[in-house]
């Protein structure tokens, strides 16, 4: 018993050293982390710049930040996906898995040609109204939307991104008829619910709180099953009548498959590090973003999930690309 004890211990020891320690061979050049939205206009820009400074001091390297936005994401996850210098790496997020199905003649394989590092987070989602509609409820919206068919109109940041998917589920579930009006960026759709352009929107929580509690929008609820910590005040959809309605964003870190497995074992064992540190994890839940971390193989198995839930709820409601 104490033998094995002991071994178990000492396997311990040594995962951790060989964790601990950068590979000596990698990286050899600055490491490019290529993400698929504009620069400062989402969640995932802010997070994956958030933790550059950390793995750069682990790494001895720097780490630099390309945005390639457009296509729902296809671009920049596409130049990820053919990159062979070994140094490039791609943040994802929800849209990486819905264009799995969505997209006809994607231009790379979601399983086949990347390779998971790292989860980072997770943030709620909330539907929130422009503050002259008539509405302060979810069953008051779909009364209205039943009333007034095809006239409202709901914003996204593009095709195959959460809101966007958020819209269509709402659509099928309530059986109610609505027009998606893409954008290029969460900034410029948020712009146009705020100037009353269009009528409703779903969209990150810690982007619309302020706008909610200052009055110039109003929500209808929150995306999660249970009530979000950073706005407990506000009803889930779910516990609204659609107790099925459940959706977030999340934050991920891939690779391109030829990666070699030590490099990839590598960075994730860095972006986890960055993630504890305290500064860090305090802007992070500041801004009601709630940290995941944890190993390439469970980011895999949750790419593969919500690829099999997307194209589920996609068939299902029949949600095509604008």
């Amino acid at each position: 018993m104490f033998f094995r004890l002991l071994c178990s211990l000492s396997a311990l020891a040594v995962s951790f050293v060989c964790q601990a320690q950068p590979l000596a061979s990698w990286p050899t050049q600055p490491i490019r982390v290529i993400v698929p939205f504009p620069a400062g206009a989402s969640t995932l820009d802010y997070m994956v710049r958030l933790v550059a400074p950390e793995v750069s001091k682990q790494a001895s390297n720097p780490l630099f930040v390309e945005n390639k936005p457009g296509a729902g994401t296809v671009i920049g996850v596409d130049a990820v996906a053919k990159a062979t210098d070994q140094h490039t790496f791609g943040g994802v997020a929800n849209s990486f898995t819905v264009n799995q199905t969505l997209v006809k003649n994607l231009p790379y394989n979601t399983t086949k040609d990347l390779a998971p590092v790292v989860l980072m987070a997770r943030t709620a989602n909330v539907l929130a109204v422009r503050a002259d509609l008539p509405v302060t409820n979810l069953k008051e919206l779909i009364a209205y939307a039943k009333q007034n068919p095809g006239k409202l109109s709901y914003g996204s940041f593009g095709n195959g991104t959460t809101p966007h998917f958020a819209g269509e589920m709402l659509k099928s579930m309530a059986g109610i008829d609505m027009v998606h009006v893409p954008y290029k960026a969460q900034g410029p759709a948020l712009n146009d619910l705020l100037g009353g352009n269009i009528d409703l929107m779903f969209g990150n929580l810690p982007d619309f709180i302020s706008h909610i509690r200052s009055g110039k929008l109003k929500a209808i609820g929150t995306t999660y099953l249970t009530r979000a910590p950073l706005a407990p005040e506000i009803p889930t959809i779910a516990e609204q009548g659609l107790p099925k309605f459940e959706t977030d964003s999340w934050y991920g870190i891939v690779a391109p498959a030829n990666t070699a497995k030590a490099s990839v074992d590598q960075m994730n064992v860095w972006i986890n590090q960055a993630l504890t540190d305290p500064q860090i994890k305090k802007n992070l839940s500041e801004r009601g973003i709630e940290v995941l971390g944890g190993s390439p193989d469970v980011f895999g198995q949750h790419i593969q999930s919500e690829i099999a839930k997307y194209a589920e709820i996609v068939k299902s409601s029949n949600m095509k690309i604008d």
